[in-house]
């Protein structure tokens, strides 16, 4: 069961996955949300997990301006496919204040995070809140402190990627680098060499 706390990814932001990630978010590659969902809830269940221990799952919104020029919201398109494989409902419950991106900010600044207002619906569920890609870890951060404010009784986070230093490893305990092995078995899919 991963500890408190702790991002669970499925596979590292580097290589590969990158790429297909950053296709996925500034390519319109779409489709690849079922498949990043599918590697998503593997992850999860990997870590103990289990839908019966979720009432919803939502996301971390990204800002209007990737939104309208994307046209999609990754993380809520993931998010959508996590909870039709689980079996739970996905509800929007965050609203992202401001406008302001974390793409193309420096570190200092994206560890603030950007700031969530919770919907009243998150009172007394337990949550897992998604993201995309996990760079600082402010952006989950931020998410869960708005829901646990809007009364989520708990709350998971999961992201599809983290920075190779965020990566935990089998044993859910975070790790500076990966062990080669451990990323062999976490890349999976289109990227899989």
């Amino acid at each position: 069961m991963p500890r408190g706390g702790e991002v669970i990814a499925a596979v590292p932001f580097a290589g590969r996955p990158r790429d297909v990630l950053l296709g996925f978010k500034y390519g319109n590659r779409r489709q690849l949300a079922h498949h990043f969902a599918g590697l998503l809830v593997n992850r999860l269940l990997a870590s103990g997990v289990r839908p019966g221990e979720i009432d919803v799952v939502t996301w971390a919104p990204t800002s209007r301006q990737h939104r309208h020029r994307r046209g999609f919201d990754q993380a809520e398109l993931v998010a959508r496919r996590v909870a039709a494989q689980m079996g739970v409902p996905c509800r929007r419950l965050l609203e992202r204040e401001g406008g302001v991106a974390q793409t193309g900010l420096d570190r200092a600044t994206r560890l603030h995070g950007p700031v969530f207002r919770a919907s009243p619906a998150s009172s007394g569920q337990r949550v897992l809140v998604i993201d995309d890609v996990v760079t600082t870890g402010s952006t989950l951060r931020s998410a869960e402190a708005a829901l646990r404010r809007g009364g989520a009784c708990s709350v998971r986070r999961a992201a599809v990627a983290t920075t190779p230093a965020l990566v935990t490893s089998a044993r859910h305990r975070p790790t500076r680098r990966p062990r080669p092995a451990a990323v062999r078995t976490l890349v999976q899919g289109p990227w899989a060499a």
